[in-house]
This record gives structure tokens, sequence and C-alpha cells, in this order.
């Protein structure tokens, strides 16, 4: 059996999966419910199957891997007893420019 992480949001991940949610709720308040639904799915799947994603290419590091979520990214963290989810992003979003905000 694989092992179980525990599965976290670090607190600017939660805050773009909210402003995602909101986002989407201006058009569709189930789409942004289906948004918010898979998200967490998702997430919470990465307790047991961390690896199943693939290695974040802009970044080449082996333990941070992402996910889609519709057309969004859900890069998370791999440690020993954590998966930590990092980030939820826009695919359309520059990548980039997301990196040198998160370092400040």
């Amino acid at each position: 059996m694989a092992a179980r992480r525990r599965v976290v949001w670090a607190p600017r991940a939660q805050a773009a999966l909210d402003e995602a949610v909101e986002f989407a709720a201006q058009d569709s308040v189930s789409g942004a419910l289906r948004v918010l639904e898979q998200a967490l799915s998702a997430a919470e799947s990465l307790a047991t199957l961390s690896d199943r994603g693939r290695v974040v290419p802009e970044l080449s590091q082996p333990s941070i891997r992402e996910i889609f979520v519709f057309r969004y990214r859900l890069l998370y963290e791999v440690e020993p007893d954590v998966v930590r989810i990092v980030a939820f992003l826009h695919g359309a979003r520059d990548f980039e420019r997301w990196r040198r905000e998160t370092e400040r």
C-alpha cells in the first residue's frame, strides 16, 4: 500500500483557489462549485498518489510537481510525511511573474 501523506494548503495557494472560485462564480455558480470540488478532490488524492503529477517544467525539481484541474495548475511539494499545495494558477498565467511574486 502506498504511503499516506497529510495534504496541507499553503495560505497563498488557498487564497488563489478562493479567487479562482469567486471569479468563476461571476459567470456560473455551478461552474465555480465544480472547480472547487475538483481542486479539493485532486489535492486530497495526493495523500496516496503524490507521484502522479509531472515535475514542474519551469523548476525541474523532482519534489515539486503539478496536476491539472480544468485550466488550472495545482503545484505541490512532496515531503516525507506531507504534500504541500504551493500554488493554484490559471494555465495562461505568466509562471515567471508568479514565481517572482512568491519570492518577495
